[in-house]
């Protein structure tokens, strides 16, 4: 392989993995929020929880009247904010949103201010984790994927800018892994800390 067609194929990976990340943009969105039959037996209430306790934002209900008035349905905004004003509260918990950060969820801007800026500094923090780890896996994928070149490669000069390639990405996933340990460690110290809080309390 010459050094174009390795080029190329480095950059063919790259575009592969970006078009992936665009298909599922594209379905998630693509969907109504609610089906037929779920606007036909809506419980306002309990669907307000539900989106607030999934971080929905206020816009939600735009969604639903959308979906639901091509059946002739409604939403009872009284109820469902109501359940909402429930279920959003579950939701803006530091713990849920580190939880949500470190699955690479979006945030929504779902939180009342009084609960936003809490959940903002746990949610940082697990999506620093979550790319941190993400980075970890590309960096390891792409590893691999350059060592299969390796194998099959018998052109000397391609061998070594392979293996020079591969050296830099050890060294990259290397400095991936120790950050992903500094921010483990920064959570648990401050979870350290907060439970000598509550217990000083």
């Amino acid at each position: 392989m010459n050094k174009d067609g390795f080029l190329s194929t480095v950059v063919c990976m790259k575009e592969l993995r970006s078009a992936w990340l665009l298909v599922a943009v594209v379905l998630l969105t693509g969907c109504a929020s609610m089906s037929k039959q779920e606007c036909l037996t809506a419980n306002w209430l309990d669907q307000g929880f539900r989106d607030g306790r999934n971080g929905q934002p206020l816009s939600r209900i735009v969604d639903h009247r959308q979906a639901c008035t091509k059946v002739g349905i409604t939403p009872n905004d009284t109820l469902y904010f109501q359940g909402r004003d429930q279920g959003i509260v579950h939701y803006c918990t530091s713990e849920n949103a580190l939880a949500v950060g470190r699955q690479g969820l979006p945030y929504r801007n779902a939180c009342p201010a009084a609960l936003e800026h809490e959940f903002l500094v746990s949610y940082k923090q697990g999506k620093q984790l979550y790319e941190a780890e993400q980075r970890i896996e590309a960096l390891s994928q792409d590893s691999r994927q350059f060592e299969l070149l390796l194998r099959d490669e018998d052109d000397r000069e391609q061998r070594r800018y392979l293996r020079q390639h591969i050296r830099d990405l050890d060294w990259e996933l290397q400095r991936a892994r120790d950050e992903q340990r500094y921010l483990e460690r920064n959570l648990e110290r401050e979870f350290d800390n907060n439970l000598e809080r509550t217990v000083g309390d």
